[in-house]
């Protein structure tokens, strides 16, 4: 069983890309969007996107994080962001979703890569270092200027666009790692089994849009 999933990990390695600027390693994390199916006291049982049904190793050491909807209005000059987003003929990006990181979370990943949440899609790790009205063909949207250690990426964020934060949970993982809940795993093999590292959850069924 552990040999199929290996090789089910393997597979959707091949279609996750690294960090921008970072040497693949020799056994490549992968993130898998999914909805957990079992919970054992050493393992998560998921269903991921494409409907894959996939057994993980839990390890006592698994970080839990709970992520939780906010506010557009929430986003200031000064925040660090996380954006999913579509590149636009412009050289502009258009935001898939909108994750602020919380100030004890400040420069994780910063800069701008490809990501996996769409086809071409972006990500960009970055402080806002400016926020306006978006043009009027975006109704009710801000414009971010995004200012990262390598560059600068200007993300229009259409009014409606999912913003979220998240906050360490091991403390509520029981409560969080329930069947039905809406789970980001980011998974390796470990000792020829698939095992969860960390993962971002929902509480009741809000899924993490990232």
């Amino acid at each position: 069983m552990y040999k199929s999933l290996a090789v089910s990990l393997a597979l959707l390695a091949s279609t996750t890309l690294a960090l921008a600027q970072m040497p693949a390693p020799s056994n490549p994390s992968v993130r898998l969007r999914a909805t957990i199916q079992t919970v054992e006291a050493g393992s998560l049982t998921v269903k991921d996107r494409s409907g894959e049904v996939i057994t993980l190793a839990r390890p006592a050491d698994m970080g839990v994080s709970e992520v939780f909807a906010i506010t557009l209005a929430d986003i200031k000059p000064g925040s660090y962001i996380g954006t999913a987003a579509m590149p636009q003929a412009d050289g502009s990006q258009r935001a898939l979703e909108v994750l602020v990181f919380p100030e004890a979370a400040r420069g994780t990943g910063e800069g701008h890569f490809a990501w996996d949440l769409q086809p071409e899609s972006t990500m960009t790790n970055a402080t806002v270092a400016d926020l306006v009205e978006a043009p009027s063909s975006v109704p009710g949207g801000k414009m971010l200027k995004l200012k990262y250690k390598d560059g600068e990426k200007t993300v229009i964020v259409p009014s409606g666009t999912p913003v979220v934060s998240f906050k360490p949970a091991k403390d509520d993982e029981k409560a969080l790692l329930v069947p039905g809940a809406r789970v980001l795993i980011t998974a390796q093999e470990k000792e020829g089994k698939p095992t969860a590292l960390r993962v971002i959850v929902g509480r009741n069924g809000f899924a993490p849009p990232m």
